[in-house]
């Protein structure tokens, strides 16, 4: 469904992120993506999203290369960024915007994720906190019900019974159709949701795996344990 095929990109000459990476993404169902601050996490969604374009190779999305930003991917598609701005207007008028450019957006889904979260369905989005609007734009992301849903630290920001609700609201609210990529450093906030991991370092994959391949049955899952394991294992390697 997604291939970053041999994707190259510099932000600068002397800062290289990613040279002939390649990764593919064939199963639907939610992925973590970890990584050290400054290894292209974020890069790489805005990548997938064809809001940065590579240098050389391509990304596709469904066999679309996703630089030509074609209305038919955009509105399968969906970005939620580690930070935004959001008008200070009533919630209803923010999703009458936005609702035409998404063909599978769903009102039910909407007041669903807006229950679990516990938001009044025509909040002022002005009155809000950060946390409370970060919230607000989740449930606007899931509601468009895209094939593909990136989120960058979604839980920065949330207090404690909020990263529960985030937690039972994606579960809840995703379908069998979908992929979500959960770009992170805040492994226990979503570890136990994952159905795949991917860890990369410096232009390498270290892991791009089905979490039951990676944990058994009676073992405990500890991603922050298992990232450090394979960033000393690939240490001693160079």
């Amino acid at each position: 469904m997604l291939e970053l095929n041999n994707i190259t990109f510099h932000y600068s000459p002397q800062k290289s992120v990613f040279h002939n990476f390649t990764m593919k993404y064939e199963n639907n169902g939610i992925y973590g993506l970890l990584g050290k601050n400054g290894t292209g996490k974020s890069t790489l969604l805005y990548l997938i999203m064809g809001m940065l374009h590579p240098e050389t190779g391509e990304i596709l999305f469904n066999g679309i290369n996703t630089s030509l930003r074609t209305p038919s991917t955009l509105s399968n598609m969906f970005i939620v960024p580690e930070e935004y701005n959001i008008p200070d207007i009533r919630f209803s008028q923010f999703t009458k915007t936005l609702a035409p450019l998404y063909p599978r957006f769903s009102e039910e889904m909407l007041k669903k994720c807006l229950n679990g979260f516990e938001l009044a369905h025509d909040v002022n989005l002005g009155t809000l906190s950060m946390g409370e609007k970060k919230k607000a734009y989740m449930c606007l992301a899931l509601a468009t019900n895209p094939q593909l849903l990136l989120m960058d630290e979604p839980t920065n920001g949330l207090d404690i019974p909020s990263k529960s609700q985030f937690r039972k609201v994606l579960a809840s609210c995703m379908n069998e159709d979908q992929t979500v990529i959960i770009s992170t450093h805040q492994v226990k906030d979503v570890e136990l949701l994952l159905d795949y991991v991917t860890m990369i370092d410096n232009n390498r994959i270290l892991i791009n795996d089905k979490m039951e391949n990676l944990f058994s049955e009676d073992e405990t899952v500890d991603l922050e344990k298992l990232f450090n394991s394979k960033l000393n294992e690939y240490g001693k390697v160079q």
